[in-house]
């Protein structure tokens, strides 16, 4: 909690609330379902609610945005930005029940109202989004293949609407064939050298419905 306190001072009593209770929660579900590993657990402030955040460091979301989180495991990146941003609408989604079980019991123990989790495949998810958020889960052209028809028409932020995924590692050759896609390094907003690979890439995609 302090980390997320050290690099997101103005938080609310509410959201402080969340993100302390946050601990317990997957701690508690981790021992019935094995949603983060063994090993993270103990590190969850830093490997995943703050990795998630790191997608605030590129861009604040403005009230009535909707994001799409996809592949999102036990909740990542959609919760942790969900408390941050409570005025945005979240849709998470995984093709795993049980995650997706774990994530909708978080999300009513701090109730948040702008969560909304289901068991679906992206290229099935229905209506459009100012973005769409995950943390690797395939490389950027199959992702991109998922999600290209899912993109809202109007901007309404400086950042284009599109993708901001989370990855680390070189992409040089997983990006070759998007010459619009920016990375952003992490290292150069959080210490800890779990960052020092770690990256958001946001890359526009243009509305194609």
């Amino acid at each position: 909690m302090d980390e997320i306190l050290k690099h997101f001072p103005y938080l609310t009593d509410i959201q402080k609330e969340q993100f302390a209770k946050l601990d317990a929660q997957y701690h508690d579900w981790n021992e019935k379902i094995n949603v983060i590993s063994r090993k993270d657990i103990d590190a969850l402030y830093t490997k995943h609610v703050l990795h998630s955040l790191g997608i605030a460091k590129i861009i604040k979301f403005e009230p009535g945005t909707f994001v799409l989180d996809v592949g999102t495991g036990g909740g990542f990146p959609g919760i942790p930005l969900a408390i941050l941003y409570p005025e945005t609408r979240f849709f998470l989604i995984d093709i795993i029940g049980k995650k997706i079980k774990v994530v909708q019991a978080v999300a009513e123990a701090l109730e948040l109202k702008n969560v909304k989790a289901e068991q679906l495949r992206a290229e099935n998810v229905k209506g459009d989004f100012d973005f769409i958020v995950s943390r690797a889960v395939t490389n950027m052209p199959d992702f991109v293949s998922w999600v290209k028809t899912k993109i809202k028409k109007n901007n309404k932020h400086e950042l284009k609407n599109g993708i901001l995924y989370l990855k680390g590692g070189d992409l040089t050759e997983e990006l070759k064939d998007f010459p619009k896609a920016s990375e952003y390094n992490l290292a150069d907003f959080f210490e800890d050298e779990f960052f020092e690979t770690k990256k958001v890439v946001h890359l526009p995609l243009k509305f194609t419905t």
